[in-house]
This record gives C-alpha cells, structure tokens and sequence, in this order.
C-alpha cells in the first residue's frame, strides 16, 4: 500500500471543518481590517529565499526542498528552484515585480497557503505545513515605518484569536533593532560567546561564528544558564529604535493588550528589524508558538526594490488548529436534513426535493430507495441531521410529506410548498 510521504499528512473530515472555520474567520476579520489576499507561486527562485531570509539560517541551510530545474534549449540557463520555506519574501518579491507601491499607498495582504521545509516531523511540524499570513508593506510616505502599523498588526491578531475562540494565549515582544545597532550587539555578542560556546551544543557553536543571534533562539537546555548572561539587545538599541519600540509599547498599552517583554526573542529569520513578536499557548508544549512576526524595513531593498519599510507575521495553521482542539473546541458540522426515498421508483422525486431545498440555502443529503426506514434513520442520525423528510409513493401523489424532527422525535406531514417556511421557523 502506498502511503502519504513522512512529514506530510491528510487533513480529513470532521477536522476539515475546523480548518475551514478558521479560514473563515481569517477572510472575515482581516477585510474588516481592509487586508485582500495575495496568492504567490509555491516555489520561487533558491535566490530570492537565500537573499532574503539569509543564508546562514537553519531554513535556508538545512531545511529547504530544492532542485536544479534542467534547461530544455541550449540557450537556457540552468536554474535553481525551491519550495517555499515561508511566504514574507515571496510577497515582497511580487510587490516589487509588480510596482505595487506605484500608488503611494499601504499594501495590507494576506495569504493562506501551503509551504514546505525540511525539518523532523514532530507534533504540530509538518514538512508540508499551512501558514496564514498578512503584511503591511509601502513607501515611508504612506506611514508604513509608523509604530502604529506594528500595534494595528498585533491587535488585529489578538481580534483573530479571540474570533476563533484561542483563549489563554501570550504574547511575547522584542526590538532587535536595526541595521544600524545590529553589528554593534553582534559584535558584543561574538566577544562574549568567545570564552563560552565551547560549553554549548553544536548549533551554538556554529551559530557563534555564522549569526551569533541565532544563539539567543536555542531551545537545549543544558545552554539556558550560559544565554542568560550574555548582553541584552535592548542595551545597544540606538535612540531610533529605543523610541520606536517605546511608541509601540505605549500604544498597546492604551489599547489594553497585554505583552510580556522577552529580550531573548529574535526570530527565524535575518530580515527581521525593529519589533518582533510572538503569540504563544500553553497546550501546545515545549513547542509553544501558534504565530510569529515582525518588522522587515529592509527586506525590499535587499531584493533589488524601493525602499519599502514593512511588518507581518505567520501563523502556523497546523499549530492554532492543535490549540483548538486541545480545548475541545468542534464546529462539525451536520446536515439541515436527509430526504428519505421509500419504496421502489421514489428515487427520483427525492432527488428532485433535494435539489429545491438546496436551491434555498438548505444543507441536504439524500439516501436510496433500496434502504430500509430505520436505516434510513441511522444514517440521518450519523450524519448530523436536524430533519429527515420521507418521500414515499403516496407522498409524492398528495405533494406533502413526512417531516421528522430528529432531536425531539415529533412527526408531522407538511406541503410541499412549506417545506422550506418550516424548517427556518423551528
């Protein structure tokens, strides 16, 4: 038997549901915040992730699905392609393609998507995973360097949240500064890592010498007490970002969301600047993070664009949808009724009523003729229906027809021509 590739799995129903719930509540609550989808290819240039997430990350390194793509002519270049890793340069790369911010407005957009990495399958880590993003990406005149777009961002995702009903959630904030700041604290960083990454795991050591704040993101635990005394980046911070992220603090505090500062929160990823942020839930472990995001001021010109100041995040689908069901929360979702062919050559006008009913709006299933009543039923009942409605021989001749609630057992005989006054009113 061939079964799905390891680190990929089916999604099936009821779960489905679920996921289709939290879709939507995502397309509801980002266009109230006038967010509209982008949908970019799933593989890109192997160039575009290693300019822009940057070389020396454990994504790019280690964990991306890439193949030289063989030329077909002569006159073709061979070209390097991968599988997108993340989505945040994907966007960007069409937001300069497409002279985007031709207009001198914010691009608020949103993504929902599959992306792929090549990392241990774990609870919640898929090598094929679903992500649902959003960036806020312009030039500096439409106010996209602004602390404000970074506090509208997070309290967008705490109203996401809170639609989907994830309760018990933290958020995690950070500054980790610019371009300006940064190769002063990583310097800091090299020298104090200098005396003591000998002690620390492998990574570590060789993060010390490639991206030493990389080292701030190690999870072993034997390293824990050695990070806790390294300098802090939130010391080295130049006046710019020390305000910035202040102004960012002060407004979430305005708007009552609460955070809790975590100097040792970097991110993934080499285009972060400025603010990061993580959401994380205590259900999903020592693996905690359901969304992550931040500032990217510098992306677009690293990929050959305009200055394009800009902020979003990602979150990990699989993971929210585990936090949900750790809380039992189900939105399976039933069929409005079952139609009930009863007795030979009756098929046909239950397929007819089935389809009158769902020209209405109405969620309808239809059996056989061939079944039995009280399998009929059974059916009914496993499938979640509300009603069943019989359609037998004399049915059809008097136009009107059995009508059993299925929660209170009560049957009635209703006209055809009420059928569908009579379900909306109980």
């Amino acid at each position: 038997m061939i079964k799905a590739v390891r680190g990929t799995r089916d999604l099936l129903p009821p779960d489905t549901d679920l996921w289709n719930f939290v879709d939507a509540k995502v397309r509801e609550v980002f266009r109230s915040y006038n967010f509209h989808e982008i949908r970019t290819p799933v593989f890109e240039s192997t160039e575009l992730f290693a300019r822009g997430v940057g070389e020396e990350t454990d994504i790019v390194s280690k964990e991306m699905f890439t193949w030289e793509d063989k030329a077909r002519a002569q006159s073709e270049k061979t070209q390097s392609l991968t599988l997108r890793p993340e989505n945040t340069a994907g966007v960007v790369r069409a937001y300069i393609e497409h002279d985007m911010g031709r207009a001198g407005l914010l691009q608020k957009l949103y993504y929902i998507g599959p992306q792929f990495r090549r990392e241990r399958p774990q609870k919640g880590r898929y090598r094929q995973f679903y992500q649902i993003g959003a960036e806020v990406i312009g030039p500096q005149s439409a106010g996209s360097e602004l602390p404000l777009r970074d506090a509208e961002v997070i309290e967008m995702l705490t109203a996401l949240l809170d639609a989907v009903g994830l309760k018990g959630w933290t958020l995690h904030l950070n500054s980790v500064g610019c371009e300006k700041d940064r190769p002063i604290y990583n310097k800091a960083l090299r020298d104090a890592l200098e005396g003591v990454k000998d002690k620390m795991c492998g990574d570590c050591q060789r993060r010390a010498e490639t991206n030493p704040l990389r080292v701030l993101d190690c999870k072993v635990p034997e390293d824990q007490a050695i990070i806790e005394t390294l300098p802090r980046i939130g010391d080295y911070l130049e006046e710019g970002c020390r305000q910035h992220f202040a102004e960012v603090k002060a407004i979430l505090d305005h708007i009552e969301i609460p955070y809790e500062e975590n100097w040792r929160m970097v991110r993934g990823l080499d285009y972060y600047t400025r603010t990061t942020f993580e959401f994380t839930h205590g259900e999903l472990g020592a693996q905690s993070a359901v969304l992550g995001g931040g500032r990217y001021d510098g992306l677009s010109e690293g990929l050959g664009g305009p200055k394009a100041p800009g902020i979003g995040f990602a979150i990990g689908q699989d993971r929210l949808v585990l936090a949900l069901q750790a809380q039992q929360q189900s939105v399976a979702q039933g069929i409005t009724a079952y139609v009930i062919p009863l007795g030979a050559g009756t098929n046909r006008a239950a397929l007819k009523l089935a389809r009158e009913l769902r020209a209405h709006g109405i969620a309808v299933d239809v059996g056989d003729e061939s079944f039995r009543l009280k399998k009929s039923f059974d059916t009914a009942d496993k499938l979640g229906a509300k009603f069943a409605i019989i359609v037998g021989e004399n049915e059809v001749k008097q136009d009107a027809f059995g009508f059993k609630n299925l929660k209170t057992g009560e049957q009635v005989t209703v006209p055809h021509g009420e059928l569908v006054g009579y379900m909306t009113r109980i």
